[in-house]
């Protein structure tokens, strides 16, 4: 039982009951009942998180499954990009060599991995660094495969097509040199015979009398026919022929055609006849050699004719010739 409280009043000289306002019983009410509150609120908030719901356990166990999961999978796309690098090297620097066909550049391969961010919906999510890493990965993988893949079928159809291909390489000697008598100047730096100064000799010369024949040194058509026997510069009478592949071969300072523009020709057909036409000062056969547009040395493609210790006496023959004869 609460206990009474009494007041003294000096007027009456005696004790008066003192009793409990209104206002002051809501107060103690209300104190009362915000300390039961927050009370409760603490203690709910502490057996929340010491006592998962089963809900909850069930969600965290989830989301650690899936956080593994994709650790795993960017290890594995890891490996995978490896593989595939491997693949692209042996491609480019094997594969495509032996079928004398260009690598593929770097800026194709790469494409399309840059500008706009289209990971931005997934850097708001929980590791966001390892989703949007993987995420990357595999779209930058699933584009090089393709890629990749359609490479293998231009190597496929280069197989397939091995022995036409073969047959249009420019690998014979453009004129019959067995004994390497004829072999002249080669590919490199020579006094030009009429202006006396060190010129690029962008092919190879072999001496023979005129009307010597001159063969076609790959499967082509011919694109060119043209020049003049008056002329006194240039190849004067010269031909070209188109081996496709990026092939190209020139012969100059020629007497006589034996083929029109336009005609097919295989390998060994006489096309022309040595002559000494154009900026030529004696009679002889200038031949080139052209990939993709560029000049090559001729040299490197007479595998069809010569065996390999005379091929190594044509290259000591032709660069020890100081002059070259146009």
């Amino acid at each position: 039982m609460a206990k009474k409280k009494y007041k003294f009043n000096p007027d009456t000289l005696s004790y008066e009951r003192v009793g409990i306002s209104l206002k002051e019983k809501s107060a103690k009410v209300l104190a009362y009942f915000s300390s039961s509150l927050a009370l409760a609120l603490i203690i709910a908030v502490l057996v929340i998180n010491a006592y998962e719901t089963p809900k909850t356990k069930s969600l965290r166990r989830e989301n650690q499954r899936l956080l593994t999961q994709y650790e795993l999978m960017d290890k594995d796309l890891g490996k995978i990009e490896s593989v595939l690098e491997e693949l692209q090297n042996r491609d480019d620097n094997i594969y495509r060599v032996i079928f004398e066909s260009e690598p593929i550049p770097s800026s194709v391969r790469k494409a399309g991995f840059g500008g706009v961010n289209k990971y931005s919906h997934l850097e708001s999510m929980d590791n966001s660094e390892l989703v949007v890493s993987t995420a990357r990965k595999l779209d930058k993988l699933s584009k090089e495969a393709y890629i990749q893949s359609k490479s293998y079928d231009d190597v496929l159809n280069m197989a397939l097509n091995k022995e036409k291909m073969l047959a249009a390489f420019p690998a014979i000697q453009p004129i019959a040199n067995k004994d390497l008598k004829r072999t002249a100047s080669g590919w490199g730096y020579r006094i030009h015979p009429i202006f006396k100064v060190r010129k690029m000799h962008y092919g190879m010369d072999f001496t023979a009398p005129v009307g010597t024949p001159v063969y076609a040194t790959g499967n082509g058509k011919v694109v060119e026919v043209k020049g003049s026997k008056r002329s006194r510069s240039g190849f004067g009478l010269e031909i070209i022929i188109d081996h496709g592949y990026g092939y190209e071969t020139l012969y100059g300072h020629l007497n006589a055609f034996n083929v029109k523009r336009g005609q097919k020709v295989k390998r060994g057909d006489i096309i022309a006849f040595v002559g000494n036409t154009g900026g030529s000062t004696a009679p002889h056969l200038h031949y080139e050699v052209h990939k993709n547009g560029k000049k090559v040395n001729p040299a490197y493609y007479y595998y069809k004719d010569l065996t390999p210790q005379e091929y190594d006496k044509m290259i000591a023959i032709s660069t020890n010739i100081g002059q070259s004869l146009d």
